[in-house]
């Protein structure tokens, strides 16, 4: 139900809210809790409208480990990639399912719990059909013709639309969205299945037991979460398909473009296809059946254009700036999965367990910028020994680190003769040029992979690893690890990375907390690091 603010349509509210998925009930329960006049605008009749289809053979691949040995509930979440972030223990989704690759539908029910138990302006049915701009800010006009008026506009629809290849003939396709999921429609059928994203290989695995031969088919190849660990590559929970194709079990991927589909009068298909590993051949394939399983795209259709943002990645997403504002529109907002445009493939952003801490820092810039509220912070004693112990306790500890590692950050700021200040939890690329960092030196605390990374095979024990617990080799760290910046006037002064640990405990006194005190003294001191170590 909706609640009665909602019934105050036509006032001018702070912000408006379009989605009400995870990111819109998260960003609604923070501007809620800071005093906010919010309303969130959801086109179903319920949250989490999306997770009602997709995924959809309704497994997700968010993990949700239950027992991680402890009763901390900031490390847990490092293992819980399902749950938003509240002031209440009891609404964490641990608690609706123990299954680590949980149901969908258990997602549904806790995100419906969530809005409930916040009692959250939700407008329900109210699908946003037309996005204007006007003196004040923005209204969105919904299908029933009411217009709702706000001074900020947070985009949290996600990804709406398909994204599909401009090839021929692909219209007489099925569409990932629409295609049966019982296998045994597919039965002794020669089926392809265009993309080699999860949604794809969810929909192989799914037929592996029916239909007589499926082909995979995209131009790049496969990228496996483990070497790249960005989870939105391809998943082992998805890849058992890989398996049957090594194996030669007249499955295959096929690496190059499809040029075009042509579907027969006996309702199969004849499909000219262009190998990439056989210079460029091309061979026309015959199929009883073709999926897109392409991905999807924002839809940017409902926004006039005096205010449709300007579209990047294929016009996939939102050209977003450091702030998660839109590049072109001052106001426009963008939060949940659009705010992946800032770290695409190479972080967190596009899932829960990423886009739950940037939503938090969004929440912090919105204050910042429009309420004269400064972000939260600690003062510490300016010590080297000071400082690294707090480094020291946070890395070992923050949740949000972990999972955005590289693009979200602790930030340390240091004036002569002033305590630090530390603010926990600010978009690394937002820092610069804030309200933040005005005029004094400042160091970024991170946790990031090595640079080369994704270009080990991680199961290969004859690749030389860097050394565990390795003062000399930390700046060579290929695995997770804290890494420390020191900028001032504009310029990256130092860099100090943290050794590795297996067990990702960084505090051991003579190999973590000991040189990263050093680097503190040598930094404080405006001494250059060795070799800019």
């Amino acid at each position: 139900m909706n609640s009665p603010q909602n019934s105050r349509h036509g006032e001018l509210l702070d912000y408006l809210v379009v989605g009400g998925g995870p990111a819109g009930l998260q960003l609604g329960q923070l501007l809620q809790a800071a005093g906010h006049e919010y309303r969130i605008l959801e086109s179903g009749q319920a949250p989490g409208t999306f997770f009602r289809t997709f995924p959809r053979h309704r497994k997700l691949i968010s993990i949700n480990k239950v027992h991680n040995g402890t009763d901390d509930s900031e490390l847990n979440l490092r293992m819980d990639w399902n749950s938003l972030l509240s002031p209440d223990d009891r609404l964490l989704f641990t608690r609706y399912s123990k299954s680590y690759f949980p149901h969908a539908d258990d997602l549904v029910r806790y995100l419906a719990d969530f809005a409930e138990a916040f009692k959250l302006d939700i407008a329900y049915d109210t699908r946003a059909e037309r996005i204007s701009r006007t003196e004040d800010g923005f209204t969105v006009t919904d299908q029933h013709g009411e217009e709702h008026h706000a001074r900020r506009l947070v985009m949290a629809t996600g990804l709406t639309r398909p994204h599909t290849p401009d090839i021929p003939g692909i219209e007489t396709a099925d569409d990932y969205a629409e295609v049966s999921v019982d296998p045994e429609d597919f039965t002794d059928q020669r089926v392809l299945i265009l993309g080699k994203g999860n949604s794809a290989l969810e929909t192989a695995d799914n037929l592996v037991e029916t239909a007589a031969v499926i082909h995979v088919a995209g131009p790049h190849s496969i990228r496996m979460a483990w070497n790249t660990h960005y989870v939105g590559h391809l998943r082992a929970v998805n890849n058992n398909f890989l398996d049957t194709y090594q194996l030669k079990s007249q499955n295959a991927l096929l690496d190059g473009d499809v040029l075009s589909i042509e579907k027969d009068p006996d309702g199969g298909y004849r499909v000219r296809f262009s190998f990439s590993r056989a210079d460029e051949v091309v061979k026309e394939l015959r199929y009883d059946r073709v999926i897109v399983c392409t991905g999807f795209r924002f839809d940017a259709s409902v926004f006039d254009p005096e205010c449709r943002p300007e579209l990047v990645i294929n016009d996939r997403f939102a050209a977003l700036s450091p702030a998660y504002e839109s590049v072109n529109v001052p106001g426009l907002y963008f939060a949940g999965t659009l705010m992946q445009q800032r770290d695409f493939k190479k972080s967190t952003g596009g899932f829960i367990h990423g886009f739950r801490y940037a939503v938090r820092a969004l929440s912090r810039i919105l204050d910042e910028r429009h309420h004269d509220r400064p972000w939260p912070h600690q003062q510490l004693d300016a010590a080297p020994s000071a400082l690294a112990d707090a480094v020291v306790a946070r890395v070992n500890r923050s949740s949000a680190l972990w999972q955005q590692f590289a693009v979200i950050g602790d930030l340390i700021v240091t004036a002569p003769g002033e305590p630090a200040r530390y603010h926990e939890e600010v978009p690394v690329a937002y820092a610069p040029g804030s309200q933040l960092a005005e005029d004094s030196d400042y160091f970024t605390i991170t946790l990031e992979y090595g640079p080369d990374h994704d270009k080990v095979d991680p199961f290969d024990i004859t690749v030389r690893r860097t050394a565990q617990n390795s003062v000399d080799d930390a700046f060579d760290a290929a695995y997770l690890h804290p890494v420390i910046r020191h900028y001032g006037g504009g310029e990256l002064l130092g860099t100090h990375h943290v050794a590795e640990n297996l067990e990702n405990e960084w505090d051991h006194p003579e190999i973590h907390r000991a040189p990263l005190a050093e680097f503190f003294a040598r930094e404080l001191d405006r001494r250059p690091s060795p070799a800019g170590r």
